[in-house]
């Protein structure tokens, strides 16, 4: 556009209304640039020389409803081990960063790591919680994208093809509680920069290494150059590329081979539902509901809590096990509160409580009391399919019983009569090889692929002390 000004007045009053009704213009002025709005501006002085303007670097948020498709990836048995093998079908675009809050390092990591990312991979999308993306949008000079508070938005599991986590535990519990209400959740790759790490896989330093093998897992040499924007993409089961496509011409050689697939361990989740007295399902509170989302049900990493909080009387707790007409009561725990865990919520709270510890390939739940009034109950082992239900008792004292699911505490608690129905989570459909559930962890190798177990073992002994010896330095 131009504009030809009688008087500076005029250029003031001109270049005010642009600020307000664009984003940033670069203007040039006697050979100094003054930013105020993006676009490009051109200005006719009295002289009647032009001055041009140049576009200022984009820096904005953007809804994850622009995305394209999510990218399923496929898991590959193996014979050697038990972890499975990771194979995408195209290479993952759409990557969710998922970061410890309040803390220096983590922040200098994930500005480091993003940058990295999109610089070497230029075709991928970079998605972030909304609060973080409002802290660091202006870091960046492209679209980042996250939920939007326009109503423009889809839930994260139809939208993101790879979860990357910086800091602990808890904040891998944080990024799988993103997909609570998904039958299937992309696979996270996590960087331990927490307190304990027992489930973070990589150190930070890696990280170059770590996300490129995950990002060519699986697919075969040599690596096709990305396809033209007009030619036709067929869809992998009608949501991604074909296996093809997309993988840039930049990463040729480096793949890692049909053989050579970053190692996956599927860890079982809960499947979670609360009820009335009267049977009726009740619905779920954010962060776990999703305007979007139809599930009915939500899935928890490591555990759901049901515990008397702040009250000084011991909770009521039946547990029954199995389905109508063939429920069973196992005993009713009169206690602080009580567990129901996986195998990788094993070594959480569960453990805490006296609970056994079992191994994440262990298709199971643990039944954990807390501080039971008996001392003869024990905690109790079922297998992953068993239904298993809690009810609140009417000799409850308290009004309410808090309930909680990885750690992230229901606003409105158990009254006397209602339930909590549980059972583990189908991870592969019934009669096939097919891996459907679960949360797909990526492990560090160590080069060898039969060393499946090194890495829970070395948790273990490295970082809970298992068997430590007393009055020993390790």
């Amino acid at each position: 556009m131009s504009f030809s000004p009688s008087n500076s007045d005029s250029i003031s009053t001109y270049l005010a209304w642009l600020t307000s009704n664009i984003r940033t213009v670069l203007v040039i002025e006697n050979g100094r640039a003054m930013t105020t709005a993006w676009g490009c501006l051109r200005v006719a002085s009295r002289d009647g020389t032009r001055r041009f303007a140049t576009s200022a670097r984009r820096r904005e948020i953007r809804s994850i409803a622009e995305l394209p498709s999510r990218v399923y990836p496929g898991f590959r048995e193996t014979s050697n081990h038990d972890l499975l093998a990771l194979q995408w079908p195209a290479p993952p675009r759409n990557i969710l960063f998922v970061r410890k809050d309040d803390d220096a390092q983590v922040q200098d990591a994930l500005h480091e790591y993003t940058n990295h990312v999109k610089s070497t991979y230029p075709d991928s999308n970079l998605v972030f919680e909304p609060a973080v993306a409002k802290q660091i949008h202006n870091a960046f000079d492209f679209p980042i994208y996250t939920v939007t508070e326009d109503g423009n938005n889809v839930p994260y599991h139809e939208r993101i093809d790879l979860t990357t986590t910086l800091g602990g535990d808890g904040t891998i519990l944080h990024a799988a509680s993103l997909f609570a209400t998904a039958s299937r959740v992309p696979p996270v790759l996590s960087f331990s920069m927490g307190t304990l790490g027992f489930l973070g896989e990589w150190k930070f330093k890696d990280y170059k290494r770590a996300f490129r093998d995950v990002y060519v897992s699986g697919h075969p040499p040599p690596l096709h150059p990305k396809p033209p924007e007009n030619s036709p993409s067929p869809t992998d089961g009608g949501s991604g590329p074909t296996a093809t496509s997309g993988w840039t011409s930049s990463l040729r050689g480096k793949s890692m081979g049909a053989t050579r697939s970053s190692r996956i361990l599927m860890r079982n989740r809960l499947r979670i539902g609360i009820f009335s007295p009267s049977g009726a399902r009740l619905p779920h509170e954010p962060p776990f509901a999703h305007p979007a989302s139809k599930s009915e049900d939500i899935f928890a990493l490591n555990e759901v809590l049901l515990h008397r909080g702040a009250n000084p009387h011991l909770a009521h707790i039946t547990i029954l096990i199995g389905s109508p007409p063939h429920q069973r009561t196992l005993t009713t725990a009169i206690a602080d509160g009580f567990l129901i865990s996986t195998p990788t919520g094993s070594t959480a709270y569960s453990l805490s409580s006296g609970g056994c510890i079992v191994h994440p390939l262990v298709s199971s739940l643990l039944l954990t009391p807390i501080c039971p009034r008996s001392l003869s109950f024990r905690p109790v082992v079922l297998p992953s399919n068993t239904p298993v239900t809690l009810r609140i008792e009417a000799e409850n004292r308290a009004k309410e019983i808090e309930v909680s699911v990885d750690g992230v505490r229901r606003k409105e608690g158990l009254k006397a009569g209602m339930e909590v129905r549980v059972v583990g989570e189908d991870v592969r459909t019934p009669g096939t090889r097919h891996w459907r559930g679960g949360v797909p962890s990526i492990v560090r190798s160590g080069g060898a692929m039969a060393e499946g177990e090194d890495h829970w073992v070395g948790g273990l002994n490295g970082l809970l002390k298992f068997n430590y010896p007393f009055g020993e330095d390790g």
